[in-house]
């Protein structure tokens, strides 16, 4: 297989993985599966999609570096794309939620300040998806680059929103809070750390605590709960896992496979000098 079909394959597949929960949330709403009220549970999935896949975006550019494959460039549009469409899923859900009432919506939106920047996060990522043609990439040239930096603070505000419409049980939005800060952190470190085991292990605590400090910031600080007893939780084995404790796993996984890669690159060389050219 050539290395255009190889990319064309991987777009193709990658297109149909993110059809598929959009695909399962109408499968479920059709066969009566979303609970008595189905646009509300349908916009809190699309909403966690849409994090998930803007999450995912910003991962490929660490991952592509970290693992060295290339061919990862080639799919980070189109997942950055359906963050912005689940986005727009979301807020489409919502709409519905409020049958259709373009009044209240709005309303809403003015006084929920959750609602409020969750809105600013969707025009910026809507704007995004827009401009992200190759057509769009000519008209801009190097202002394409310099617009495309809005995806941070667009990630900010979507998980402000994800922490404050989630209200008491944060556990979801602080794991992304915590992968959120893995990601920037790897962008802010030296370029020879970012793919060294120590860099990694460095990432992996830095994360871990950023999850921690948020938690802590979220009960501790918006709550009034005593932090001591969110530390206490955290230590706490029989409360595992916390979401300082996925952080650390998902960090620990991203070093296992670098070093799983590397093995699989030295035992390739090593079968190719010492078995195939031989012979």
């Amino acid at each position: 297989m050539t290395p255009q079909r190889k990319i064309a394959l991987l777009r193709l597949v990658t297109l149909a993985l993110l059809c598929l929960p959009a695909a399962e949330i109408a499968w479920r709403w059709t066969f009566d599966q979303l609970g008595p009220l189905p646009a509300t549970q349908a916009t809190l999935a699309t909403g966690d999609w849409a994090v998930t896949f803007l999450l995912l975006s910003l991962a490929l550019t660490p991952a592509r570096g970290v693992f060295e494959w290339l061919p990862l460039i080639h799919i980070r549009r189109r997942i950055g794309v359906a963050a912005a469409l689940y986005a727009l899923l979301h807020f489409g859900m919502f709409f519905l939620d409020q049958n259709w009432n373009l009044t209240t919506v709005a309303l809403e939106i003015a006084k929920r300040f959750y609602l409020t920047i969750g809105f600013a996060a969707l025009l910026i990522l809507t704007a995004l998806a827009v401009i992200s043609t190759n057509g769009w990439q000519r008209r801009l040239k190097r202002n394409w680059k310099r617009l495309n930096l809005l995806v941070y603070p667009a990630a900010v505000l979507a998980l402000v929103h994800f922490f404050l419409q989630s209200k008491i049980n944060v556990g979801e939005a602080t794991f992304a809070a915590g992968l959120f800060a893995w990601l920037m952190l790897w962008r802010l470190f030296p370029s020879k750390l970012r793919t060294a085991y120590l860099g990694l292990l460095l990432l992996a605590v830095a994360a871990t605590l950023a999850a921690l400090g948020f938690e802590l910031a979220w009960y501790g600080l918006l709550k009034n709960a005593n932090p001591m007893r969110i530390l206490a939780a955290n230590i706490d084995l029989e409360l595992a896992p916390r979401p300082a404790h996925k952080v650390l796993l998902a960090a620990t996984a991203v070093i296992v496979a670098v070093a799983i890669r590397q093995l699989g690159l030295r035992l390739h060389r090593v079968w190719t000098k010492h078995i195939i050219e031989p012979s």
